[in-house]
C-alpha cells in the first residue's frame, strides 16, 4: 500500500520561501514521475508542478514558473517543492502524487499559509 507523507509546510510572510519535502513508500518510487498540487480554500485541487521518474524534465504551472522548484531524490524516495517568493495566493494544502498513472490514495498533505 502507497503512503504519501508531505512535510515541509508552515506559516511565511509574502516573499518568504518553504521547501516542503513528500516521503513516499510502498511503490517503486523510481519509477513514477511525482507531482505536486494544491488545494485553496473553498477551490478544487490543482497542479503545481511534476518531475519524471528520473528527474530529466520537470513541468509547472505559470502562476509559479520561475518561484518554485520541484526536484526529487531517488535513493531517499523523496520528492521535493522548493517555494520562493511566496505570496498569500500560494496559501493552501500542498500534496504530493504520482502522475504516470491513476492517483494514489492521497497524503494529508501540508498547510501553506502566506501572509501580506
Amino acid at each position: 500500500q502507497v503512503q504519501l507523507v508531505e512535510s515541509g509546510g508552515g506559516l511565511v510572510q509574502a516573499g518568504g520561501s518553504l521547501r516542503l519535502s513528500c516521503a513516499v513508500s510502498g511503490r517503486s518510487f523510481s519509477m513514477y514521475g511525482m507531482g505536486w498540487f494544491r488545494q485553496a480554500p473553498g477551490k478544487e485541487r490543482e497542479f503545481v508542478a511534476s518531475i519524471t521518474a528520473s528527474g530529466s524534465r520537470t513541468y509547472y504551472t505559470d502562476s509559479v514558473k520561475g518561484r518554485f522548484t520541484i526536484s526529487r531524490d531517488n535513493a531517499k524516495n523523496t520528492v521535493y517543492l522548493q517555494m520562493n517568493v511566496l505570496t498569500p495566493e500560494d496559501t493552501g494544502v500542498y500534496y504530493c502524487n504520482t502522475v504516470s498513472s491513476a492517483a494514489w490514495d492521497w497524503g494529508q498533505g501540508t498547510q501553506v499559509t502566506v501572509s501580506s
